[in-house]
């Protein structure tokens, strides 16, 4: 006998004592045994020890009773099947016994044992045949009539099976549902509502045609008009199924709806709030099918939701209104109305619920609920009971929630300084809401005074989300919401929660409004904050600092002149309890921070008042700095004290705190490195004069290793930093160029150096130069700048040089021009003589073009004869770089003095057909970085020649041609425009298409002029969706998904028009397909193919811009084509679909049976085994995107419910080769499941 066998029979011995003790003790060493994974029984062993806990069950002693419960859990699986099921037929057995307790022990032990049941693949067997030996014992319980204790046990552990294994339950469905329904007619209430819960775990996973089944059963019962008890449990099992299966209910709705309407007609409260539940269910489940009954369902909402008949509200208002001296009669008159009996409040809360589901999924009706829904939410502010007006205050957040996502972007600070009709086509609706904003402070101010906790948090939160919604709508209402605010502050009553959120309300409204509001109130809005400051709750006391913080600036806002606000008075008050906190040492972290946030903001805005006390702060900056867990915050605080207009003397930190700031750049914590140094640049800017050059040696070391590609943000910022210090104490700065200089030109030839990062360089080189430091002169400057161009292999670092570096050094070399001009003309000499030495490298070559062309951007070159001759010499080069970089270096130039090239280019363009192309490089180049007004004149010359070559058959030719067209249309948009849209009916094919390209051109991501006139005119554009060629209705798609990226308010309008042709083009077209013939071989090309990938590309990005215009389902019909098209287009599709599992997962619940095959087809598709590389790298590519497509599926909540989805995750689970993906997609990638965006890491 092993030694485990031993152990336990020795427990097994003492169970059998007659010390109840003793065998709780010897039950409990079992447990703690049975929960060792390591543990192994013999079949012997497994016997004896379910054979003991089964009859512990009957135990005399309840806690050995309990613990023998717990101890079924392990077992379950550590035995054999055998022993499982002797398990469950003793305790389903005794789930029929007379004895309650036997019966309520048994229970707990099945519902035990079903809450272990193995769910994976090698399990399931086991689950399988234990759920026919339980499901068939608790058929036989629900038809004991007799006794209603058995017969609710049975249906409470039904509802726990079905909920975890339904799936595995398949075969019995038919038979439980054909037993669970006649328990609705039961005489008993409780009965009914399990047998309600049990159905809704069953609605899920049952076939369509039990659904259905069910769904006529209640629909035929109703129809017979029931005894009210009985519809009410039918209209509460409707309301259940629908929540629970969801889409299904859909097809079902033209009967269900007259039906639930007719019952909102009895005369019973708890019958109309399950219908009104029946309802919200409906909207939340099946919104399409329920759009013609949305009419219905709001009348009916505005219509009970006012239900109150017991109660009259119009004296009530009256009295409220001749004064308060009543109170107490009031509340009297409340307690005689609130009857116990009254459940009247069910209905209006059920139909408040139902309109929230209805505003928010129903944006698109959003104008309408402004007229019809939101002055009933309203008048319903003064609602008496309190858990209705919660849900009051809920629907109308709602409401505003769903305005702040229809305007777009969200909405600026100050009232009336939004440019009409920015926000998009949603903007009426904040238009409309600007107009209730007296009424909905009218409704709320006086109940911020109310004793009603709930109701004041219900206040604060709606008009926090008004402040969101209109900034600045509450500036004229501030002295009415002023009291409200002060009262949840000061009442002794108050709850923390409750002060918390006056606060946070209090600082959302000083954000979104101008400090000169507040000023007259600040004697009556301070002291209740500073008194929450020194609250013995934390986060009170962090909420108030952040409020106060606020309220330091709206004593003096920056740029105030001294005539206004006297912040005097107030200083004092605030500094003394502020500086407790900082001076505190012993208190919560969140308070640690935002106390010396609040002590730097005083200091930046009211140093002046704070005299003698400088030093004193000052220095506990210093010490707060030296502390690891509140440097970061000291680091930010020092910046802006540095930074202030009131020019504080830092005199006295300042060497030590460089010393500690320079040992930060050394510290591996990116967020303290850029602090930091943004601190630094700031002290180096204003108190340049109190800096020691010793003391800044701490921070010059760390500087060159701060600047690398591997970081481009640090580098950019530390390089501003050596400008500041190039420009304030050029002395330190010579120490160290030797090192930052080779860390800065490697820079310079990095591929990834652009934007932000590279204007620093070039700041940075014209500061060096102008500082006339000895050793860094121009011409070594300009050495080291274009000295890895002319060696003959060209490289950098072993490395060849990259087209951006080329680049990044001509904008250098120009940089280092504007700034030592008396330098310029050798230098452009010295540029034409690299260009004309044919002997030279073509790097050089092309460095000197790009070179010379930058330097001309700023117009010192003028109009000479002799770099005209060296530019058009190189575009008759060999060399293909060389011309590329003559046509850049051309169009430049013409930038810096456009009479002088430009028509020249105009007449080569013109009279050299072979260098057309290159010209148009150029003129492309002057019409995007020319000003709209130096262009003006020469915009008909140019137009007149682009208008020549838009037929040009030459496809690259044409699409330069468009966007010159484009770029130059937003030059005078009023008059081009119209042009663009004339030659869009008069051109052939080429040109109509050159055409929609420019206007793809015109759309540009930020506002411009030009945007109105697109709104009106690019319906007419997008009607080339329906054009005859193919190619047209190609680049219409391409302009469309650039609407859709760019601009989503030019098209959100025309979606219902736009989006049937869009659709049109995702289907393949067997007339597109044709075979060719290769020598022996027969190659099926596509024409189609192009066309289908710009309109799946056009249908991903109206995912993100325009969801709100889809209707869901039917894109899902043209994404499930996608799933079986050619592989770039699944590629898409599957992304498509992740995207859409997180956005609008009860759509793509409704349609899972329909989109797990293709991704199954997918998942298991094998290549031919002699089919070249690629083909294997390209369909493990797909099985790898199918595989994040069905992460996303799985992440959904309730997906495994639907039986094909369940049976896809089983087989994954147990094929090596697809878990080993899955596995992969999930953990190495992060998931894997979005689109690849937001890269920029800075």
């Amino acid at each position: 006998m092993s030694s485990v066998s031993y152990h336990i029979s020795n427990l097994l011995d003492k169970m059998t004592s007659t010390d109840k003790d003793f065998r709780f003790m010897a039950t409990n060493d079992l447990m703690l045994e049975l929960q060792k994974d390591s543990i192994k029984l013999d079949e012997d062993s497994e016997r004896k020890v379910v054979s003991m806990l089964l009859k512990l069950l009957e135990d005399k002693n309840g806690e050995v009773q309990n613990l023998a419960v717990k101890c079924l859990a392990p077992l379950v699986s550590k035995v054999k099947e055998p022993q499982v099921e002797t398990m469950v037929d003793t305790l389903c057995l005794n789930m029929t016994s007379d004895k309650e307790q036997l019966r309520d022990i048994s229970s707990m032990g099945l519902k035990t044992v079903i809450a272990e049941l193995p769910l994976s693949s090698s399990g399931l067997p086991l689950t399988a045949s234990v759920c026919k030996k339980i499901t068939s014992q608790l058929i036989g319980a629900m038809g004991k009539q007799d006794d209603v204790s058995v017969q609710l046990e049975a249906l409470d552990i039904l509802s726990d099976m079905l909920g975890r294994l339904s799936g595995a339950l398949v075969s019995f469905h038919g038979s439980l549902l054909s037993s669970l329904l006649p328990q609705l007619t039961s005489s008993r209430m409780a009965v009914r509502k399990r047998s309600i819960l049990a159905l809704g775990h069953l609605v899920p996973c049952c076939s369509p045609a039990l659904f259905s089944q069910l769904t006529q059963h209640l629909l035929t019962e109703l129809s017979k008009a029931p005894p009210t008890s009985m519809t009410r449990t039918y209209i509460q099992c409707l309301a259940t199924i629908s929540r629970q299966g969801g889409h299904r209910v859909g097809e079902h709705l033209e009967k269900l709806i007259p039906m639930v309407v007719k019952f909102t007609g009895v005369e019973d409260d708890e019958l109309r709030e399950y219908c009104f539940q029946a309802f919200e269910a409906f909207i939340r489940r099946c919104p399409k099918e329920m759009s013609p009954h949305v009419a219905t369902v709001t009348q009916l909402c505005l219509k009970f939701m006012t239900f109150d008949p017991n109660y009259n509200y119009d004296d009530n208002e009256e009295e409220e209104d001749s004064m308060d001296i009543e109170d107490g009669l009031d509340e009297e008159t409340d307690d005689e109305y609130s009857d116990d009996d009254d459940l009247s409040w069910k209905v209006r809360r059920s139909s408040i619920k139902c309109l929230e589901a209805l505003i928010s999924t129903r944006r698109d009706l959003l104008l309408s609920f402004y007229s019809s829904v939101c002055p009933a939410l309203l008048s319903r502010f003064r609602e008496r009971e309190e858990n209705v007006r919660a849900d009051v205050f809920a629907a109308f957040s709602a409401l505003l929630r769903q305005t702040r996502a229809g305007s777009g972007r969200p909405g600026v600070s100050v009232v009336g300084s939004e440019p009409p009709g920015a926000g998009g086509e949603e903007e009426p609706a904040v238009a409309v809401l600007k107009k209730q904003v007296p009424a909905i402070v009218k409704a709320l101010h006086k109940q911020l005074k109310e004793k009603s906790i709930k109701s004041r948090q219900g206040c604060f939160c709606l008009l926090t989300e008004l402040a969101h919604t209109v900034p600045g709508a509450l500036q004229e209402h501030i002295p009415a919401l002023i009291p409200g605010v002060i009262f949840s502050l000061t009442d002794r009553s108050t709850t923390s929660t409750m002060r918390i959120d006056a606060l946070s309300f209090f600082h959302v409204l000083l954000l979104s409004h101008p400090p000169q509001v507040f000023q007259p109130h600040m004697q009556v809005l301070l002291p209740p904050v500073v008194s929450c400051i020194e609250d013995t709750f934390y986060k009170i006391t962090s909420e108030a600092l952040l409020v106060t913080q606020q309220l330091i600036r709206v004593m003096r806002p920056q740029g105030q002149t001294a005539g206004g606000f006297d912040p005097k008075p107030f200083v004092q008050q605030v500094f003394s309890v502020t500086m407790k906190r900082l001076k505190a040492t012993d208190i919560d972290q969140e308070v640690k921070e935002r106390a010396i946030s609040c002590m730097g903001h005083m200091v930046c805005y009211l140093g002046d008042h704070l005299k003698t006390e400088l030093s004193d702060i000052l220095s506990i900056f210093l010490e707060r700095l030296k502390n690891e867990i509140t440097r970061l915050t000291a680091v930010r605080t020092i910046t802006l004290v540095s930074a202030s207009p009131l020019k504080i003397d830092l005199s006295t930190i300042l060497p030590e705190a460089l010393s500690v700031l320079g040992s930060f750049l050394r510290k591996n914590q990116r967020a303290l490195k850029l602090g930091t140094l943004a601190c630094l640049t700031a002290l180096v800017t204003h108190h340049a004069a109190s800096i020691k050059p010793a003391a800044l040696e701490p921070v010059l070391a760390e500087l060159p290793a701060l600047v690398d590609e591997s970081d481009m943000h640090v580098s950019q910022v530390s390089i501003t930093l050596l400008t500041c210090m190039c420009k304030a104490c050029s002395s330190s700065l010579a120490k160290i160029c030797s090192s930052v200089l080779p860390g800065v030109f490697r820079l310079v030839h990095s591929p990834l150096l652009q934007g932000g990062a590279l204007a620093a360089i070039l700041d940075f080189l014209q500061a060096l130069v102008q500082s006339k430091t000895s050793n860094l002169g121009f011409s070594q400057l300009m050495k080291s700048l274009t000295e890895p161009f002319h060696s003959p292999q060209s490289c950098v670092d072993g490395g060849a040089l990259h087209r951006q570096s080329y680049h990044s050094v001509a904008r250098c070399v120009a940089a280092l021009c504007s700034a030592a001009p008396k330098e310029t003309a050798a230098t452009v000499a010295g540029l034409i003589q690299q260009i004309k030495n044919t002997g030279s490298p073509e790097s050089a070559r092309v460095l000197a073009l790009l070179s010379l062309g930058e330097v001309g951007r700023s117009g010192s070159l003028g109009g000479s004869k002799e770099v005209q001759g060296v530019i058009l010499e190189a575009f008759s080069s060999t060399s293909e770089e060389v011309k590329t970089a003559s046509s850049c270096a051309l169009g430049s130039m013409a930038v810096g003095s456009l009479n002088d090239y430009l028509p020249f280019m105009l007449k080569e363009i013109s009279a050299q057909p072979r260098r057309q192309y290159l010209l148009l490089h150029s003129l492309k180049e002057v019409i995007s970085a020319c000003p709209g007004s130096s262009l003006s004149p020469h915009v008909e010359s140019i137009w007149a020649l682009l208008f020549q070559n838009c037929e040009c058959p030459e496809e690259g030719t044409r699409n330069l041609v468009a966007e010159c067209l484009g770029k130059l249309t937003l030059v005078n948009p009023a008059q081009l425009l119209p042009r663009l849209k004339q030659q869009l009916k008069a051109g052939s094919p080429l040109a109509r298409s050159t055409m929609v390209t420019a206007v793809k051109f015109t759309i540009v991501d930020h506002p411009a002029p030009i945007d109105s006139l697109l709104k009106d005119s690019i319906g007419d554009f997008l009607k080339t969706l329906q054009d005859n060629d193919i190619n047209v209705r190609r680049v219409a798609l391409v302009m469309f998904n650039s609407a859709a990226h760019n601009k989503p308010s030019l098209i959100r309008g025309l979606l219902g028009t736009v989006l049937p042709h869009l659709y049109r083009e995702t289907q393949i077209r067997k007339d597109l397909i044709r075979e060719v013939e290769m020598g022996p071989f027969k190659h099926t090309v596509d024409d189609g193919l192009d066309v289908r990938k710009a309109a799946f590309e056009c249908m991903y990005t109206l995912l993100d811009s325009c969801l709100d215009g889809l209707d869901v389902l039917q894109f899902l019909d043209h994404v499930e084509e996608g799933l079986k098209d050619h592989y770039d287009i699944r590629m898409l599709t599957f992304l498509m679909l992740a995207r859409l599992a997180s956005l609008c997962p009860a759509a793509v619940l409704q349609r899972l049976d329909r989109l797990v095959e293709p991704l199954r087809a997918t998942c298991t598709t094998k290549v031919k085994a002699g089919s070249v590389k690629q083909e294997f790298e390209k369909q493990e590519e797909l099985r790898r995107s199918a595989m994040r497509a069905v992460a996303a599926l799985l992440a959904v909540p309730e997906v495994e419910r639907s039986p094909s989805m369940a049976d896809f995750a089983n087989q994954i689970r147990s094929n090596a080769d697809m878990a080993s993906i899955y596995q992969s997609v999930q953990g190495g990638e992060g998931g894997g499941l979005g689109p690849p965006e937001g890269m920029d890491m800075s």
